[in-house]
C-alpha cells in the first residue's frame, strides 16, 4: 500500500466500534493533509465489532442500554435515534422493528448499530478538509517496530494473492506510521473447563457467531440447555431461544448467582454529588475489614440518595451511587496491595458490573418471566464449572462446584458465555505476543488487565516512558481506566468510555502531527507554565478560544469547522501576542493552539455531568436539549 503522496499517515488497528469511532474523530478534526488506514482482519467486524456485527446478532439481540445511550458521539446525545428514526434503511428489517418509532428510553437491535456507524464514518469521510483520506485495508497486524520517527507495521494480509512464491501463506507487508491507534477489542479466553468438548457439535464457544446463532436457532423447543454465566451476554443467549418458544430447561450457570436489574420505564442516565466516602481513603488493613467499611460507606450512601433524591427510581440508586463514587475510587485503590487488589476485582467483577449497569425491559421481562413463574423454565445455578465432559449419547455433562455442594447438569447444548481475557500476557495473538516480548507493550501492572498507558491513551514501556507513537482504546485500557478514572464495571471500556476515549487519542494524534519537531514536551510544558500565569489577564480571550474550539470539535459539517477554526485563529493570535516569549510567533501561535485544544477536549469528554447536561454547560444543545 503506497502512501497518499506525502500527508502523514494514521493507522488504526482495529475497525470494531473504538477504531471506527476513533477513525471518525481523525477525519473531523484533521486540519490539513492526512492519510488514515483503518485496518480489520475480519471483513463482518468492520464498523461493528463482535458486539454488533449483523451475523452473530439476530434481530431479537437489542443494546443492554436504551436506545437513547447508543449515539457515537457524546455531544450529540440524540443522533443514534434520530438516525434510526430518519436515516436508516429499513427496507430489510422484519416485523415489528420495520415500524418500530425509537424512543430514547426504548430498546433498539444490536445489529443495526453497524449500519450506523458506516453511516457515520461515511460522512464523516465526505466533510473531511481537502487532503484528508481514509483507506479501509483489510488485513492482520501482527508487529509494530519503533523507530525515530514513527512505527513500521507488519501485516499479514488476507487476499488470496498475497501469498509467497510456494504458496505457504501471507507475505507480512510492512507499511510506515506516524501513529498509529490499537483498537483491536475483546480477547478470547479458552475455558480450561472445556478443553474435552471445545470442538463438540454441541458446545457453542461464541454465541455472537453465525455458527454460535444457528445451533441456538436450530435447537429443538424442548431441548435442555447451559449457559455458562449469568452476566448479560447471557440473556441474549436464553432470551432469543425463549422468545422462539423454547420450553426445554434452561440453566444459567453463575460462579455468584448475580441478576442483573431491569431499568424502570423511562430511566435515563444521571449524575448525582455525594460526599466522599472518606473511611475508604484509609490505609489498607485487609480484605474484610476494608470489605465492612465499603459496606457502611455504601449503605451511608444508598440512604442519603433516598433521602436526597426522592424521584429517583429505588432500582437505580446502586448506579448513581456507582457513579457518584467515581472521582474518589482512584485515592481509594492506591490503599490496596496489587495483588488484593486483583484477587477483589476478580471475586466482584461480577457484582460490581451489576451495580453499574441494566438491562432493557425487552431483554430482562422475558427472562424474568421465565425465572419467577411456578412452571418457569429457567434456573440459576450458583457455583463453578470444573468440568464439561461428553456424553456416549451425544449430550454434555457441566459439573459445577458449589460452595457446599455439587451439581451435575445434562444438557443438549452448553453455551460458553463470552469470557475474555483480559491480561494480556496470556493472549494467544501474534501481535501481542511480538508487542509483550518487545517491551512495546507491557501488561497492567496493579489490575492485570488491560495494558500501560498514560494519561492519553499512549502505551508505555517498562520503564514507565512512552512506547512510541502508538495509543490504545477500548478493552486495552481496562486496568488504567478502573485506577485513573474510578471506572467499573462495563464503564471501564464499553461504548460511554469509548466516546471519550476516541475523542481524546484522535486529538493527541493530531497534534502529535502538528507539532511533529516544532516543540518538545519539555517546550510545552515551559509554555503552559508562562501561559498559565498570565492567563488571568487575558482569561476572556483564553475562554473564548476554548469555547470555540469544542464548537469546532463537535461540528460534523466541514464548513462549520472552517467557520470555527478562522476565529479561533484570531483568537489564539490575539492570545498569543499577550505572552511575551522569545520564540517565533508561528511556533507559539502553535503551542497555543494546543493549550486550547486540550482545554476542549478534557471539557468535551467531562464525566462529571451528563451528556445532555454537557450540551447545555457548552452552549451547543439544540432544541431538543433545550425542551428536555
Amino acid at each position: 500500500m503506497s502512501r497518499t503522496g506525502t500527508s502523514p499517515r494514521v493507522i488504526v488497528v482495529g475497525a470494531g466500534l473504538a477504531g471506527t469511532a476513533t477513525v471518525i474523530r481523525l477525519l473531523s478534526f484533521a486540519r490539513g493533509p492526512l492519510e488514515v488506514v483503518l485496518l480489520e482482519r475480519r471483513s463482518d467486524y468492520r464498523s461493528a465489532g463482535v458486539a454488533y456485527h449483523r451475523d452473530g446478532n439476530p434481530w431479537d439481540h437489542v443494546f443492554n442500554i436504551q436506545a437513547g445511550r447508543m449515539s457515537a458521539f457524546r455531544e450529540d446525545v440524540h443522533d443514534f435515534v434520530r438516525w434510526a428514526n430518519r436515516e436508516a434503511d429499513r427496507r430489510d428489517w422484519p416485523a415489528p422493528w420495520a415500524g418500530f418509532e425509537f424512543v430514547e428510553q426504548g430498546p433498539a437491535p444490536r445489529r443495526i448499530f453497524q449500519d450506523y456507524l458506516v453511516d457515520r464514518l461515511a460522512e464523516a469521510r465526505r466533510e473531511a478538509c481537502p487532503g484528508v483520506v481514509l483507506v479501509e485495508a483489510d488485513g492482520e497486524a501482527v508487529d509494530l517496530e519503533v523507530r525515530a520517527t514513527g512505527v513500521d507495521v507488519t501485516v499479514h494480509q488476507l487476499s488470496t494473492e498475497d501469498t509467497d512464491e510456494d504458496g505457504r501463506g501471507p507475505v507480512p507487508t510492512v507499511l510506515f506510521a506516524d501513529h498509529v491507534v490499537l483498537a483491536t477489542g475483546l480477547e478470547l479466553r479458552d475455558p480450561p473447563f472445556a478443553a474435552e468438548v471445545a470442538g463438540h457439535e454441541s458446545f457453542v464457544r461464541n454465541p455472537y457467531s453465525a455458527a454460535g446463532v444457528g445451533k441456538l436457532e436450530g435447537l429443538p423447543p424442548e431441548a435442555t440447555v447451559a449457559i455458562v454465566g449469568s452476566v448479560l451476554s447471557a440473556y441474549d443467549s436464553a432470551g432469543l431461544l425463549l422468545r422462539r418458544g423454547h420450553t426445554g430447561r434452561i440453566s444459567l450457570i453463575s460462579r455468584t448467582g448475580t441478576i442483573f436489574r431491569t431499568y424502570p420505564g423511562g430511566h435515563e442516565h444521571g449524575v448525582v454529588r455525594l460526599p466522599c466516602p472518606v473511611s475508604l481513603l484509609e490505609p489498607y488493613r485487609g480484605r474484610e475489614e476494608f470489605l465492612a467499611r465499603v459496606r457502611g460507606e455504601w449503605e451511608a450512601a444508598c440512604a442519603v440518595v433516598v433521602r436526597d433524591h426522592p424521584g429517583i427510581d429505588p432500582g437505580v440508586v446502586p448506579e448513581r451511587v456507582a457513579k457518584a463514587w467515581e472521582p474518589h475510587l482512584p485515592k481509594a485503590l492506591e490503599q490496596i496491595p496489587s495483588p488484593d487488589l486483583r484477587r477483589l476485582l476478580d471475586e466482584f467483577g461480577t457484582a460490581i458490573a451489576a451495580l453499574r449497569v441494566g438491562a432493557v425491559e425487552y431483554t430482562m421481562a422475558v427472562i424474568e418471566r421465565a425465572l419467577n413463574s411456578a412452571d418457569g423454565s429457567v434456573e440459576v445455578v450458583v457455583g463453578t464449572v470444573e468440568r464439561i465432559t461428553p456424553t456416549e449419547a451425544g449430550r454434555l455433562v457441566v459439573q459445577v462446584a458449589a460452595p457446599d455442594d455439587k451439581h451435575v447438569v445434562e444438557a443438549d447444548l452448553v453455551v460458553s458465555n463470552f469470557g475474555r481475557e483480559s491480561d494480556y500476557s496470556r493472549v494467544g495473538r501474534q501481535l501481542w505476543q511480538n508487542l509483550l516480548r518487545r517491551g512495546i507493550a507491557v501488561p497492567h501492572a496493579r489490575t492485570g488487565r488491560g495494558l500501560e498507558v498514560d494519561e492519553r491513551g499512549v502505551l508505555l514501556g517498562h520503564d514507565g516512558e512512552k512506547a512510541g507513537a502508538i495509543s490504545a482504546l477500548g478493552v486495552l485500557r481496562e486496568g488504567d481506566e478502573i485506577v485513573r478514572n474510578g471506572r467499573t464495571g462495563a464503564f471501564t471500556f464499553n461504548l460511554a468510555a469509548i466516546k471519550n476515549q476516541s475523542i481524546a487519542v484522535a486529538a493527541s494524534a493530531i497534534e502529535q502531527l502538528e507539532l511533529r519537531e516544532d516543540a518538545s514536551d519539555r517546550t510545552l510544558a515551559q509554555f503552559r507554565g508562562h501561559v498559565s500565569n498570565m492567563e488571568e489577564a487575558a482569561r476572556g480571550g483564553f475562554e473564548e478560544a476554548v469555547g470555540l474550539e469544542v464548537r469546532r470539535l463537535a461540528a460534523r459539517n466541514r464548513s462549520e469547522r472552517e467557520l470555527f477554526d478562522s476565529r479561533l485563529d484570531e483568537r489564539i493570535r490575539f492570545v498569543g501576542e499577550l505572552a511575551s516569549l522569545s520564540m517565533d510567533a508561528p511556533l507559539r501561535d502553535r503551542l497555543m493552539r494546543v493549550l486550547v485544544n486540550r482545554a476542549a477536549v478534557e471539557r468535551l469528554t467531562d464525566v462529571s455531568v451528563t451528556p445532555r447536561q454537557l450540551r447545555r454547560q457548552l452552549g451547543i444543545a439544540s432544541a431538543e436539549d433545550l425542551e428536555d
